[in-house]
Protein backbone atom coordinates (compact mmCIF):
# COMPACT_ATOMS: atom_id res chain seq x y z
CA UNK A 1 0.00 0.00 0.00
CA UNK A 2 2.83 2.64 0.82
CA UNK A 3 4.28 1.38 -2.38
CA UNK A 4 1.09 2.00 -4.44
CA UNK A 5 1.02 5.78 -2.62
CA UNK A 6 4.27 6.84 -3.54
CA UNK A 7 4.12 5.25 -6.85
CA UNK A 8 0.47 7.22 -7.74
CA UNK A 9 2.20 10.34 -5.92
CA UNK A 10 5.66 10.28 -8.09
CA UNK A 11 3.11 9.62 -11.36
CA UNK A 12 1.31 12.67 -9.97
CA UNK A 13 4.87 15.23 -10.01
CA UNK A 14 5.61 13.83 -13.41
CA UNK A 15 1.83 14.67 -14.30
CA UNK A 16 2.22 18.19 -13.14
CA UNK A 17 5.59 18.12 -15.09
CA UNK A 18 3.87 17.68 -18.49
CA UNK A 19 1.05 19.94 -17.65
CA UNK A 20 3.41 22.34 -17.52
CA UNK A 21 5.41 21.41 -20.68
CA UNK A 22 1.94 21.68 -22.04
CA UNK A 23 1.49 25.31 -21.01
CA UNK A 24 4.43 25.89 -22.62
CA UNK A 25 4.70 24.34 -25.85
CA UNK A 26 0.92 22.26 -26.61
CA UNK A 27 0.79 18.87 -27.22
CA UNK A 28 4.78 19.22 -28.27
CA UNK A 29 5.79 20.38 -25.31
CA UNK A 30 4.07 17.89 -23.08
CA UNK A 31 5.42 14.99 -24.89
CA UNK A 32 9.24 16.82 -24.19
CA UNK A 33 8.21 17.24 -20.60
CA UNK A 34 7.08 13.69 -20.11
CA UNK A 35 10.54 12.35 -21.86
CA UNK A 36 12.71 15.02 -19.87
CA UNK A 37 10.67 13.75 -16.32
CA UNK A 38 11.87 10.16 -17.33
CA UNK A 39 15.72 10.96 -18.38
CA UNK A 40 15.87 13.22 -14.49
CA UNK A 41 14.14 9.86 -13.50
CA UNK A 42 16.57 7.67 -14.75
CA UNK A 43 19.76 9.95 -14.19
CA UNK A 44 18.34 10.75 -10.38
CA UNK A 45 18.40 6.58 -9.81
CA UNK A 46 21.91 6.57 -10.90
CA UNK A 47 23.55 9.77 -9.12
CA UNK A 48 21.21 10.68 -6.26
CA UNK A 49 24.22 10.56 -4.20
CA UNK A 50 26.12 12.52 -5.86
CA UNK A 51 23.74 14.88 -6.54
CA UNK A 52 22.90 15.96 -2.83
CA UNK A 53 26.38 15.66 -1.61
CA UNK A 54 27.75 17.85 -4.54
CA UNK A 55 24.98 20.54 -3.74
CA UNK A 56 26.14 20.61 0.05
CA UNK A 57 29.92 20.18 -0.79
CA UNK A 58 30.06 17.34 1.56
CA UNK A 59 33.62 16.19 2.53
CA UNK A 60 33.97 11.84 3.20
CA UNK A 61 35.47 11.04 6.13
CA UNK A 62 36.85 7.78 7.48
CA UNK A 63 37.59 5.93 10.61
CA UNK A 64 41.11 7.69 10.21
CA UNK A 65 40.14 11.34 10.12
CA UNK A 66 36.91 10.88 12.56
CA UNK A 67 36.88 8.09 14.44
CA UNK A 68 33.98 8.25 16.97
CA UNK A 69 31.96 9.72 14.44
CA UNK A 70 32.96 6.87 11.76
CA UNK A 71 32.78 4.13 14.05
CA UNK A 72 29.26 5.39 15.54
CA UNK A 73 27.96 4.53 12.38
CA UNK A 74 29.53 1.65 11.33
CA UNK A 75 27.90 0.14 14.74
CA UNK A 76 24.52 1.17 14.39
CA UNK A 77 24.99 0.31 10.85
CA UNK A 78 25.64 -3.30 12.21
CA UNK A 79 22.46 -3.23 14.55
CA UNK A 80 20.41 -2.50 11.26
CA UNK A 81 21.62 -5.00 9.77
CA UNK A 82 22.85 -2.41 6.80
CA UNK A 83 25.68 -2.34 4.40
CA UNK A 84 28.32 0.36 6.03
CA UNK A 85 27.15 3.68 4.06
CA UNK A 86 29.54 6.31 3.46
CA UNK A 87 29.96 8.65 5.69
CA UNK A 88 30.09 12.80 4.98
CA UNK A 89 30.50 15.80 6.92
CA UNK A 90 29.03 18.96 5.67
CA UNK A 91 30.81 22.60 6.88
CA UNK A 92 27.26 24.29 8.00
CA UNK A 93 26.06 25.97 10.96
CA UNK A 94 22.67 24.51 10.71
CA UNK A 95 22.44 21.90 12.72
CA UNK A 96 21.43 18.95 10.81
CA UNK A 97 21.65 15.85 8.92
CA UNK A 98 20.40 13.20 5.38
CA UNK A 99 20.95 10.17 4.24
CA UNK A 100 21.07 9.87 0.51
CA UNK A 101 21.68 6.68 -2.34
CA UNK A 102 19.50 4.55 -4.82
CA UNK A 103 19.63 1.47 -2.11
CA UNK A 104 21.63 0.42 0.98
CA UNK A 105 24.63 -0.82 -1.02
CA UNK A 106 24.83 2.63 -3.03
CA UNK A 107 24.09 5.46 0.25
CA UNK A 108 26.01 7.64 1.93
CA UNK A 109 25.09 9.42 5.34
CA UNK A 110 26.15 13.31 6.06
CA UNK A 111 25.89 15.31 9.45
CA UNK A 112 26.79 18.92 9.37
CA UNK A 113 29.15 20.04 11.74
CA UNK A 114 26.98 22.67 13.68
CA UNK A 115 24.86 19.10 14.66
CA UNK A 116 28.18 17.84 15.81
CA UNK A 117 29.16 20.41 17.52
CA UNK A 118 25.49 21.18 19.65
CA UNK A 119 24.36 17.83 20.35
CA UNK A 120 25.99 14.87 23.04
CA UNK A 121 26.97 11.66 21.93
CA UNK A 122 23.96 9.42 22.84
CA UNK A 123 21.71 12.86 20.69
CA UNK A 124 23.84 12.10 17.34
CA UNK A 125 23.28 8.62 17.49
CA UNK A 126 19.96 9.19 17.64
CA UNK A 127 20.30 11.16 14.77
CA UNK A 128 22.33 8.98 12.69
CA UNK A 129 19.84 5.82 13.64
CA UNK A 130 17.15 8.43 11.51
CA UNK A 131 19.22 8.44 8.52
CA UNK A 132 19.96 4.43 8.88
CA UNK A 133 16.02 4.43 9.13
CA UNK A 134 15.48 6.26 6.01
CA UNK A 135 18.42 3.94 4.07
CA UNK A 136 16.67 0.68 5.77
CA UNK A 137 13.34 1.60 4.60
CA UNK A 138 14.53 2.33 1.22
CA UNK A 139 13.07 6.28 1.12
CA UNK A 140 16.58 7.78 0.39
CA UNK A 141 16.35 7.34 -3.58
CA UNK A 142 12.30 8.33 -3.63
CA UNK A 143 12.89 11.58 -1.40
CA UNK A 144 15.79 12.36 -4.00
CA UNK A 145 13.67 11.78 -7.13
CA UNK A 146 10.53 14.10 -5.14
CA UNK A 147 13.58 16.54 -4.64
CA UNK A 148 14.58 16.77 -8.27
CA UNK A 149 11.19 16.90 -9.97
CA UNK A 150 9.48 19.21 -7.10
CA UNK A 151 12.29 21.41 -8.26
CA UNK A 152 12.20 20.83 -11.59
CA UNK A 153 8.23 21.63 -11.23
CA UNK A 154 9.08 25.20 -9.59
CA UNK A 155 11.96 26.04 -12.52
CA UNK A 156 9.76 25.21 -15.29
CA UNK A 157 6.74 26.93 -13.74
CA UNK A 158 9.00 30.64 -13.77
CA UNK A 159 10.15 29.91 -17.08
CA UNK A 160 6.46 29.18 -18.14
CA UNK A 161 5.62 32.62 -16.69
CA UNK A 162 7.40 34.51 -18.79
CA UNK A 163 7.64 32.22 -21.87
CA UNK A 164 4.37 29.70 -22.29
CA UNK A 165 2.18 29.49 -25.32
CA UNK A 166 -0.36 32.33 -25.17
CA UNK A 167 -3.16 29.87 -27.06
CA UNK A 168 -3.22 27.96 -23.81
CA UNK A 169 -4.91 30.73 -22.55
CA UNK A 170 -6.13 31.35 -18.93
CA UNK A 171 -5.62 27.13 -18.30
CA UNK A 172 -2.35 27.61 -19.10
CA UNK A 173 -1.49 30.45 -16.79
CA UNK A 174 -3.60 28.68 -14.20
CA UNK A 175 -1.22 25.70 -14.80
CA UNK A 176 2.13 27.86 -14.49
CA UNK A 177 0.25 29.09 -10.97
CA UNK A 178 -0.94 26.36 -9.25
CA UNK A 179 1.51 23.67 -10.23
CA UNK A 180 4.23 24.38 -7.93
CA UNK A 181 1.66 24.56 -5.19
CA UNK A 182 0.56 21.35 -6.24
CA UNK A 183 4.18 19.80 -6.24
CA UNK A 184 4.89 21.34 -2.94
CA UNK A 185 1.61 19.26 -1.64
CA UNK A 186 2.96 15.86 -2.95
CA UNK A 187 6.34 16.60 -1.67
CA UNK A 188 4.70 16.73 1.52
CA UNK A 189 2.47 13.78 1.36
CA UNK A 190 5.33 11.81 0.24
CA UNK A 191 7.86 13.02 2.85
CA UNK A 192 5.95 13.05 6.32
CA UNK A 193 4.67 9.87 6.69
CA UNK A 194 8.57 8.49 5.91
CA UNK A 195 9.86 10.57 8.88
CA UNK A 196 7.65 9.32 11.22
CA UNK A 197 8.66 5.87 9.82
CA UNK A 198 12.41 6.57 10.11
CA UNK A 199 11.90 7.90 13.50
CA UNK A 200 10.35 4.08 14.85
CA UNK A 201 13.52 2.61 12.98
CA UNK A 202 15.86 4.85 14.52
CA UNK A 203 14.42 3.96 17.81
CA UNK A 204 14.95 0.05 17.01
CA UNK A 205 18.64 0.63 15.83
CA UNK A 206 19.61 2.67 18.67
CA UNK A 207 17.24 1.67 21.33
CA UNK A 208 17.28 4.81 22.75
CA UNK A 209 14.07 6.99 21.57
CA UNK A 210 14.71 9.58 23.97
CA UNK A 211 17.88 10.92 22.54
CA UNK A 212 16.36 11.02 19.14
CA UNK A 213 13.39 12.91 20.88
CA UNK A 214 15.88 14.92 22.38
CA UNK A 215 18.04 15.81 19.15
CA UNK A 216 14.82 16.67 17.17
CA UNK A 217 13.97 19.34 20.58
CA UNK A 218 17.23 21.02 20.65
CA UNK A 219 17.49 21.27 16.50
CA UNK A 220 14.12 22.08 15.26
CA UNK A 221 14.57 25.75 16.89
CA UNK A 222 17.88 26.19 15.80
CA UNK A 223 17.47 24.76 12.15
CA UNK A 224 14.48 27.49 12.25
CA UNK A 225 16.78 30.61 13.18
CA UNK A 226 20.14 29.73 11.38
CA UNK A 227 19.79 29.74 7.64
CA UNK A 228 20.69 27.04 5.24
CA UNK A 229 22.10 28.47 2.31
CA UNK A 230 21.45 24.72 0.00
CA UNK A 231 17.55 24.68 0.92
CA UNK A 232 17.26 28.55 0.43
CA UNK A 233 18.72 27.98 -3.18
CA UNK A 234 16.65 24.82 -3.35
CA UNK A 235 13.75 24.71 -1.32
CA UNK A 236 12.75 21.18 -2.46
CA UNK A 237 16.19 19.57 -0.62
CA UNK A 238 14.29 20.81 2.91
CA UNK A 239 12.77 17.01 3.09
CA UNK A 240 15.96 15.77 2.96
CA UNK A 241 17.21 16.86 6.36
CA UNK A 242 15.92 15.63 9.37
CA UNK A 243 14.44 18.69 10.11
CA UNK A 244 13.47 21.10 7.68
CA UNK A 245 14.96 24.39 8.54
CA UNK A 246 13.51 28.29 7.70
CA UNK A 247 10.06 26.47 6.76
CA UNK A 248 6.61 27.62 7.77
CA UNK A 249 5.03 24.36 9.79
CA UNK A 250 1.89 24.69 7.34
CA UNK A 251 4.47 24.38 4.03
CA UNK A 252 6.64 21.93 6.15
CA UNK A 253 7.72 18.57 4.57
CA UNK A 254 7.92 17.08 7.84
CA UNK A 255 5.41 16.24 10.81
CA UNK A 256 5.40 18.65 13.60
CA UNK A 257 8.51 17.90 15.52
CA UNK A 258 6.04 17.92 18.47
CA UNK A 259 4.16 14.93 17.47
CA UNK A 260 7.61 13.09 16.57
CA UNK A 261 9.04 13.75 19.76
CA UNK A 262 5.16 12.42 21.58
CA UNK A 263 5.33 9.01 19.56
CA UNK A 264 9.19 8.64 20.70
CA UNK A 265 8.55 8.96 23.91
CA UNK A 266 5.21 6.56 23.41
CA UNK A 267 7.89 4.22 22.35
CA UNK A 268 10.24 4.70 25.37
CA UNK A 269 7.06 3.70 27.34
CA UNK A 270 5.70 0.88 25.97
CA UNK A 271 9.16 -0.43 25.76
CA UNK A 272 8.54 -1.28 21.77
CA UNK A 273 11.67 -0.33 20.59
CA UNK A 274 13.95 -2.12 23.12
CA UNK A 275 14.74 1.22 25.23
CA UNK A 276 16.21 0.49 28.63
CA UNK A 277 13.78 1.60 31.54
CA UNK A 278 16.31 3.93 32.90
CA UNK A 279 17.34 5.98 29.71
CA UNK A 280 16.25 10.07 30.44
CA UNK A 281 17.91 11.42 27.30
CA UNK A 282 21.40 12.86 26.77
CA UNK A 283 22.42 15.36 29.33
CA UNK A 284 23.91 18.63 27.45
CA UNK A 285 27.68 18.39 27.75
CA UNK A 286 30.12 18.66 24.78
CA UNK A 287 30.65 16.71 22.06
CA UNK A 288 33.04 14.51 21.56
CA UNK A 289 32.67 14.14 18.06
CA UNK A 290 32.59 17.50 17.49
CA UNK A 291 35.28 18.23 14.35
CA UNK A 292 36.61 20.99 15.67
CA UNK A 293 37.18 20.34 18.94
Amino acid sequence: MKFMKTTMLLAALTALFMVLGYSLGGSGGAVIALLVAAGMNLFTYWNADKIVLKMHNAVEIDAKSHPEFYNMVKNLSKRAQLPMPKVYIVDQAQPNAFATGRDPEHSAVAATTGLLKMLSHDEIEGVMAHELGHVKNRDTLIMTMVATIAGAVSMLANFGLFFRDRNAGLAGLMAVLIAPFAAMIVQMAISRTREFGADAAAAQISGKPLSLASALAKISGEAARIPNPVAERNPAASQLYIVPGGVRQMFSTHPATEDRIAALQAMARDGSSGVWAGELGSRRKPSALDPTR
